[in-house]
């Protein structure tokens, strides 16, 4: 009889934003992010700082953060060999910035692949902010950024199987503004692509929280599922949203 191996399960931090007004660079989530990594035993986290243009300064911002509550922080950048980095990598960040940037860079490295086997076959934890959870997902076709640069394609990561709007912002009621909303273009996006699986837009402070099959809703703010033909949906904070992984 052939031996059925069995994949570790997958683990992912995908927060809508690494700042919010009141807090340091990603303090918001302090308890969400040290839960994450601790509950995994890790030490040492790899940065991918490819969605901003000065690596260097990025990467030490992060550390700064990362480091006082117990994390080393080593840039993907500053390795010869960048797949054998990731490939040997306890735990993988990517950092927000811009997310054209960020998906072609990513595919001019030949990690796409490599990211993808590390994290639904073998386990690694990944943690997104931003971008970095833009190309989590199915595509980038639902992010807010200007394409600065042209990816091979939009599809993405892929590890998860829906699409996320980070920094989602519903339009003030009292607004004079008459220009597209954000919801509108949502909806415009899913009357193109009615096989989606949805958008679940991700207000600043919230993430989700993927462990094996389980999808939580984690923050203090609620989210807005959008999917085809069907009117929007609001979740509360700790929302069972497992159904999206289906």
């Amino acid at each position: 009889m052939q031996k059925v191996t069995k994949m570790a399960e997958r683990a992912l931090l995908l927060l809508s934003s690494s700042r919010v007004h009141g807090y340091g660079y990603l303090e918001h989530a302090k308890s969400e992010i040290t839960n994450f990594f601790n509950k995994r035993n890790v030490q040492t986290i790899l940065f991918v700082p490819y969605a901003l243009k000065d690596h260097d300064k990025y990467t030490a911002t992060v550390s700064e953060a990362l480091q006082p509550w117990g994390y080393k922080v080593e840039g993907l950048h500053t390795k010869e060999d960048p797949v054998k980095a990731i490939d040997s990598a306890e735990a993988i960040f990517i950092g927000g910035g811009n997310t054209f940037v960020l998906l072609k860079t990513l595919y001019e490295k030949k990690l796409v692949e490599v990211i993808r086997d590390k994290v639904l076959k073998q386990g690694v934890p990944y943690m997104g902010s931003s971008a970095g959870t833009n190309v989590a997902t199915a595509s980038i076709n639902t992010t807010n950024d200007m394409p600065v640069a042209y990816p091979p394609t939009f599809v993405a990561l892929t590890l998860v199987p829906f699409n996320i709007n980070p920094h989602y912002l519903e339009t003030d009621p009292n607004t004079k503004h008459k220009g597209e909303t954000r919801d509108e273009r949502i909806n415009e996006y899913l009357e193109y692509n009615t096989g989606s699986k949805g958008v679940l837009g991700l207000r600043e402070g919230t993430a989700l929280l993927v462990e094996g099959d389980t999808a939580t809703l984690v923050g203090d703010r609620k989210a807005k599922l959008f999917r085809p033909n069907q009117e929007p949906v609001e979740y509360e904070p700790n929302a069972d949203l497992s159904f999206l992984l289906q």
